[in-house]
């Protein structure tokens, strides 16, 4: 499986980091060990003194599909989550200032969050989804999936232009603002609407 991200989908995430807004989705790519592993903690990595958090709402592929259209998109996933794009800032600024890609800042082991997925089925719309990150208890990120630029299905048509999409394979659909750096015991909880998805301790 593969992880296929979405940079600078959220406005006020474009402004909060003085970015350029893209004229087409921003693409880029976690490998599976990314993924920190069940009830394991986040270890701040040694070679970042700015390791930043950003909740992102994930969808899970049921099926194999390139070059969808839009209007089948909705058939590719029955499965919405949510999770963090761990990014060591201190380094990205640094490999885009020498225009060098970011994987090593974005990529690195442990650096996605996936909690829990629920059905498609249990909301009423898509692109009316709230959710949020506290951070040791206080709202620190919080989003609703009508402010995306560029709606899931959207993406789904534009990702499979350039990457066959797979079973189990997971799209991080961007962060909203309210990305903040992560010390040592912070504890960082993920919402959909109400419901808990994960609790997560940083060491």
């Amino acid at each position: 499986m593969k992880i296929i991200c979405v940079g600078r989908n959220y406005v006020e995430h474009i402004k909060e980091l003085n970015n350029e807004a893209p004229k087409d989705p921003v693409l880029f790519l976690k490998p599976d060990t990314a993924i920190l592993l069940k009830k394991q903690p986040f270890f701040i990595p040694e070679f970042s003194d700015e390791v930043h958090h950003e909740v992102e709402i994930l969808v899970k592929i049921n099926k194999v599909g390139k070059h969808i259209d839009r209007k089948f998109a909705h058939k590719y996933y029955d499965e919405i989550g949510l999770g963090i794009d761990f990014t060591a800032r201190d380094l990205q600024s640094k490999l885009k200032e020498k225009g060098l890609p970011w994987e090593k800042s974005k990529a690195f082991d442990g650096a996605a969050v996936v909690g829990i997925f629920l059905p498609k089925s249990d909301f009423k719309d898509i692109n009316n989804i709230n959710f949020r990150l506290e951070k040791n208890n206080k709202v620190q990120q919080i989003g609703n999936t009508s402010l995306m630029l560029w709606k899931i299905d959207t993406l789904i048509e534009y990702i499979s232009k350039y990457f066959t999409l797979k079973i189990g394979d997971i799209i991080f659909t961007g962060t909203p603002s309210g990305v903040a750096k992560v010390n040592s015991n912070d504890n960082l909880k993920g919402f959909i609407e109400e419901k808990e998805v994960f609790s997560i301790k940083v060491k």
